[in-house]
């Protein structure tokens, strides 16, 4: 009975809010903005702000309205009782529009929307030339085990203070399983190319990329340079308004703390796959937001393993080396100044323009200006200014979420990035990290609603080599999940993936049928405009998620769906590589517990009735050869396996494991750090 009872009460306090939720949203959103726009007129222009200058303005017609409506009929009574007909006419008249314009503002999905936010997506109707081994295919793969569910992403309190230790931001390595994200990345190279090894999946990821690039069906060759393209928003710039950044610091030493970009963790996956698996140098791979900062969080993180890779910031220093421009212009924008007045060229920084393969890695976002912010919109942070502003005209909101360049065949900028022969078309693979995906580019991750995901972490990431089908793909996604509506905390999604125009930008790079009036896209300025990025469709429905490879009805996207929770044993079996692997222990450093993962090749064929045990013998030196501890030391299947060590009993200090199965031997070094 109390249980009921108190079900109902909870259920009359719902009911209570949602009824009084507009003045409520309303009156905070005005007290806000005036709080922090009037002793800072600037702040106005912040994103935030944006966002509540719609409520504010939206209350205070309610306000006027209402309070209009109630003097108007009152002087409509006094006239009527004394007779004044006419007068008492004239001020119904005039209440009745007050009462008009303050109920037309009394609707909490006004915030969110407007009669521009109708986007009209067709579905399975592709449009442009599909690309890849496996053309148009996209492989999405899930695992809600990679991310922690109960993650808060809160900041509780200076660094080196006791609530330090509380920080529960989605990108500690507390809240990110890093083998499931190593298992995630494996699954996803492999589907992509129908490949049983990584080694494999790789090499024809190169061999078709040099292919399509250099008529040349060869992989990748020593020496050869590959540049990591990560998304890092938040570290913006020193001086800029939210935050004085430098590299030396950490996540939480900013306004915003928690947003929503590139997660080191899958970062450091995608090493290990370049550099553990394939056997690229780690002299030869370089990473980092060329125009922005590179956190401890991920510096640390990355160098502790790979030491050797080339570490970018944009102001180096602290073991980063600084991003530097190009001396002349590369990017020549197709517009030539027509939209974008301030953006004819630009130059961009030279380890982009230097590199032999890029591997662009943005977050799964939607965004107030271009609706979406994925592969293409992450480049907005390739050129060499201090900010994109000279670019937003080519986007389809002006200013942040009000649409304006809502009509279809305008001039998109991003197309001129995602053709540009060192930028978009450099790329040798597409992997979208979707682990926590956000909102908005300078907000924070969000639980998503839809289906598989329902009220958890995205905990996914998606691969392809068709630009344009992954980016339709993600729109599809994000289309879906944010698309206004109230959920039960009456919190309101944000719409900017429905504004119309927002994929015009994926016709366009799909095929030149779409492009304006006037426009040819040639971002070299070379007089050779591209051709066909890749194909753009929308899925059947967002339940079944379905598309015309799919279906057999036609040559657009493919999306491969993998669930990693049913993994079984026998597939991880089957796919293991011909060649030993000894992963780096994680964390390390450490304290005092950390994994060890290592795999035992099969030996003559896959079949189980030939899979040969073989002795498998793990252990623990210090620095001076010393064996400290035994943690493996019996017979094995092949397979991958994780091994856990326990350093509580041991001091401070490097540590060397080491990995012996017959005559193959490999150490690796580990930091107990207490």
């Amino acid at each position: 009975m109390k249980k009921e009872n108190g079900q109902k009460e909870e259920s009359k306090w719902k009911k209570f809010l949602l009824k009084n939720a507009f003045p409520l949203f309303g009156l905070g959103a005005l007290v806000w903005f005036l709080i922090r726009v009037i002793p800072k007129p600037s702040r106005a222009g912040y994103p935030c702000m944006k966002v509540a200058a719609p409520m504010a303005s939206s209350f205070v017609l309610w306000i006027i309205g209402l309070v209009g409506a109630v003097v108007a009929f009152k002087k409509m009574k006094i006239d009527f009782c004394k007779s004044s007909y006419f007068q008492a006419g004239l001020f119904l008249f005039i209440g009745i529009l007050f009462l008009i314009v303050g109920t037309s503002s009394y609707d909490l999905k006004s915030f969110a929307s407007t009669d521009k936010f109708n986007e009209t997506v067709k579905p399975l109707a592709p449009i442009g030339d599909a690309k890849g081994i496996n053309p148009g295919r996209v492989v999405w793969v899930w695992n809600p085990d990679a991310t922690n569910e109960n993650c808060t992403n809160k900041y509780y309190g200076e660094k080196g203070t006791a609530a330090d230790t509380s920080d529960d931001g989605w990108f500690l390595n507390k809240n990110n399983d890093q083998i499931e994200i190593d298992k995630m990345l494996s699954s996803s190279l492999k589907k992509l190319t129908d490949e049983n090894t990584d080694i494999d999946a790789w090499e024809n990821i190169f061999k078709y990329f040099n292919q399509r690039k250099l008529g040349k069906l060869q992989g990748y060759t020593q020496g050869e340079k590959i540049f990591i393209k990560v998304n890092a928003t938040s570290t913006w710039g020193k001086g800029k308004s939210w935050g004085n950044i430098t590299s030396d610091n950490d996540h939480s030493r900013n306004d915003f703390y928690g947003m929503s970009e590139t997660s080191p963790h899958l970062i450091l996956s995608l090493l290990s796959q370049l550099i553990d698996t394939y056997g690229v140098q780690q002299e030869n791979i370089f990473v980092g937001d060329p125009m922005k900062f590179l956190y401890n969080n991920s510096f640390d993180l990355w160098e502790s393993q790979f030491p050797n890779v080339h570490y970018i910031s944009n102001d180096g220093g602290s073991g980063r080396e600084q991003a530097l421009p190009t001396a002349n212009n590369v990017v020549f924008y197709s517009d030539k100044g027509n939209e974008m007045s301030d953006a004819v060229s630009d130059k961009i920084y030279t380890v982009m323009n230097d590199a032999d393969y890029l591997i662009n890695v943005p977050t799964l976002k939607a965004h107030a200006r271009a609706g979406v912010t994925l592969f293409a919109k992450n480049h907005f942070g390739s050129h060499t200014r201090n900010s994109a502003e000279h670019l937003h005209p080519g986007l389809v909101a002006i200013p942040e979420g009000i649409p304006s360049r809502t009509d279809s065949s305008l001039y998109r900028v991003q197309v001129d990035m995602m053709g540009h022969e060192k930028i978009g078309n450099n790329q040798v693979l597409f992997l979208l990290d979707a682990l926590w995906a956000g909102s908005e580019a300078v907000e924070p991750p969000t639980k998503w609603e839809m289906t598989p995901f329902n009220n958890d972490w995205t905990s996914s990431i998606f691969v392809s080599q068709d630009m344009v089908a992954i980016e339709s793909v993600a729109f599809d996604f994000l289309y879906t999940e944010y698309d206004g509506s109230v959920d039960d905390n009456y919190l309101i999604k944000v719409r900017h993936p429905r504004m119309t125009g927002t994929t015009d930008y994926l016709r366009q790079a799909a095929s030149s049928e779409y492009w304006p009036d006037g426009v040819s896209y040639d971002p070299e300025g070379d007089g050779t405009p591209i051709g066909s990025l890749g194909v753009n469709e929308h899925w059947n429905n967002s339940d079944d998620k379905q598309y015309s490879r799919n279906l057999g009805i036609g040559d657009g996207i493919e999306l491969v769906f993998v669930d990693q929770t049913i993994t079984t044993d026998i597939e991880v079996i089957d796919n293991v590589s011909s060649q030993f692997t000894l992963k780096q222990n994680y964390p390390n450093p450490f304290n005092p517990t950390t994994s060890i993962k290592y795999s035992i090749p099969i030996v003559e064929t896959l079949h189980a009735t030939s899979l040969q045990e073989q002795l498998v013998q793990l252990n623990i030196y210090d620095v001076l050869g010393k064996h400290v501890a035994t943690i493996v030391n019996q017979k094995q299947n092949p397979g991958i396996y994780e091994a856990t060590f326990d350093g509580g009993n041991l001091a401070s200090g490097t540590y060397i494991y080491k990995l012996q199965v017959g005559s193959f031997v490999e150490s690796k070094k580990m930091i107990l750090l207490k």
